[in-house]
């Protein structure tokens, strides 16, 4: 029986990792890192405000946006939670919006409810204070790719 050469196909198609070892696919766009303050290019976020919108997280909805912020480098969406966390309100970094639907007027995060709910607890004294936003940050960048989230783990 004959083995197949591993860096090809039967049908002679070259190995898709690039010679440089790291793992990238022939042709592939580099993935874009997580930024926990902007929001992805392909997102949606643009073509209006949010407030007001349901947002669901990876198994289901945590409440409905009070506010969003779109500053360069420093978005966040501001969600009160209702009855799911005692009346409490999250900030979510504007990295975790998956994507925004706005026929249905519902924003996709890609963290878990216990991923939201174990979150750095939310001070709207401190929404601009450098240390609460990398406590936050790294909270979230922490999670990125840990179990429960869609995202694969960052390098």
């Amino acid at each position: 029986m004959d083995r197949l050469d591993p860096q090809t196909t039967p049908y002679q198609t070259p190995d898709p990792l690039t010679p440089d070892g790291q793992g990238t696919f022939a042709g592939a766009t580099p993935a874009q890192s997580f930024d926990p303050w902007r929001y992805r290019d392909d997102a949606d976020v643009t073509g209006g405000d949010v407030a007001g919108y349901k947002v669901e997280a990876t198994d289901g909805g945590i409440g409905k946006i009070d506010s969003a912020s779109h500053d360069v480098n420093a978005s966040y969406l501001v969600v009160d939670t209702g009855p799911w966390i005692f009346g409490k309100k999250v900030l979510l970094p504007a990295g975790v919006v998956n994507h925004v639907d706005h026929a249905d007027r519902k924003v996709y995060v890609d963290r878990s409810k216990d991923q939201i709910k174990a979150a750095p607890e939310y001070d709207d004294t401190a929404v601009t204070d450098p240390a609460y936003r990398d406590k936050l940050g790294g909270y979230y960048g922490g999670t990125y790719g840990a179990p429960g989230s869609t995202l694969p783990p960052t390098a």
